[in-house]
């Protein structure tokens, strides 16, 4: 097996707010992937005490250590714990109540010799390649169903859609969202490689059209995940007048775990 693993900040003078991990059990073969992509919170506050970069690593930590320690606890379960357990470290400080209580994206892979087990909640995305090279993309497209001109104001998305039905959700403090993650079991013999991106890696498909998710992971494997990441930065680099960004900030996190199985 090969693993490879980078993680990118947006600028030098901002905190990585995502998380990335491959944990490998001492028990035996198999092994597991977790990418958070931590959401950047209003400047007005989010009734929290503590950070993003706080709040990923403590449920990342958490998840790293159940997928491999909890092998037959399904990812579900693995997720609602873990968010419990996060909840609990600042539950007597913080109003975990708000909107904008720290949260992030989900992407968990675990395999087996058996099966490939996978949970995405929110935009981050997890790549599964077939024996014959086949790519899928394994998603939670609700944020792409909603129209763009509901997502301009902070108010009305925090109000209507975050964590809400009809809209989208993310990890936050209650652990009853992982029910709403999408998940599936492949056989093991249908995955010989994976790869876990968050939104600021994927945006070489996403946001300036380098080419689709197969050429994505194409990239991945021929020159690796560093190689994805610096040619993102050149791309937003590039793009001064802003006709593929847009409104969105010039520079993201950009996180990629790739893994050969």
């Amino acid at each position: 097996m090969r693993t490879e693993l980078v993680s990118l900040p947006s600028t030098r003078e901002h905190p990585n707010e995502d998380f990335a991990s491959v944990g490998l059990p001492a028990s035996g073969p198999g092994g597991a992937v977790v990418v958070l992509d931590g959401v950047t919170p209003p400047r007005d506050g989010a009734g929290c005490l503590h950070s993003v970069p706080w709040f990923t690593a403590r449920l990342g930590g958490a998840l790293t250590e159940l997928t491999v320690s909890l092998p037959d606890v399904p990812l579900v379960d693995v997720l609602s714990r873990a968010l419990a357990r996060t909840a609990a470290a600042h539950a007597t400080t913080c109003d975990l109540s708000h909107p904008r209580t720290p949260q992030t994206t989900v992407v968990l892979a675990r395999w087996s010799p058996e099966t490939v087990e996978y949970l995405v909640l929110s935009d981050s995305v997890l790549l599964t390649e077939a024996p014959d090279g086949t790519v899928t993309a394994r998603r939670d497209d609700r944020l792409d169903r909603i129209p763009r001109s509901a997502l301009a104001s902070h108010a009305v998305v925090d109000a209507e859609l975050r964590n809400k039905e009809g809209g989208f959700f993310t990890a936050a403090a209650d652990p009853a969202v992982a029910a709403r993650a999408v998940t599936g079991t492949l056989p093991r013999a249908e995955v010989r490689a994976l790869a876990a991106l968050t939104d600021g890696a994927g945006r070489w498909v996403e946001t300036f059209g380098q080419g689709d998710w197969t050429a994505c992971f194409r990239l991945l494997r021929e020159r690796g995940a560093r190689a994805l990441v610096d040619r993102v930065r050149e791309l937003e680099r590039a793009d001064a007048d802003r006709v593929h960004l847009g409104r969105a900030k010039r520079h993201d996190d950009a996180t990629v775990v790739y893994a050969e199985l």
